[in-house]
């Protein structure tokens, strides 16, 4: 396994290298760290939560376990699509804001590829001005011609938007078991 480099930036901000699965979002590319993904799989039936922000689409079983998923697309605020072939979950490993480690789904356009992403490949997030927070974002990579945002899974998700899905995966599994 590669070790992953850190590189800081002029102000302090860092460009991760490393490896990245790239999935496509509203005809665009993403990527999260590869060791943050745990699997993909197929769209399935979302059990739906009541109460939840529209991004969060509800929950799934996987295997006996009780897993919330969140629709990128409605969480970076872009229109909702009709599902394809191509639509997938991945399932994510989320850090929670006391520390804890959950896994969560995230329903995408489509997975691309695993790259390995040397820093020198990696620019700086572009400064948005002050109105625009890009704290999730790692930086931007250049793959084969093409610009990929980089997330950080874990600032995507957010700490608010975490605890609802907790206290909403416990209800649900609270609920089931009844």
């Amino acid at each position: 396994m590669a070790t992953q480099q850190l590189e800081p930036s002029a102000t302090g901000s860092r460009r991760q290298a490393g490896k990245y699965l790239t999935f496509t979002l509203h005809n665009e590319s993403y990527g999260i760290e590869v060791l943050k993904v745990r699997e993909i799989i197929r769209q399935t039936t979302i059990t739906t939560v009541p109460q939840m922000p529209a991004y969060v689409r509800g929950v799934i079983n996987l295997r006996g376990k009780i897993i919330p998923v969140m629709d990128l697309r409605l969480r970076f605020g872009f229109a909702d699509a009709a599902s394809t072939e191509k639509t997938c979950i991945i399932v994510v490993q989320v850090k929670l804001p006391d520390g804890k480690s959950t896994q969560m789904g995230l329903v995408v356009d489509g997975v691309e590829e695993v790259a390995n992403i040397p820093a020198a490949d990696i620019e700086e997030t572009p400064d948005f001005g002050g109105q625009i927070a890009t704290d999730y974002i790692v930086g931007m990579a250049k793959i084969k011609g093409a610009v990929k945002t980089l997330l950080d899974i874990d600032g995507v998700v957010g700490a608010d938007a975490l605890k609802t899905i907790s206290m909403s995966a416990t209800l649900s599994t609270a609920a089931q078991t009844k």
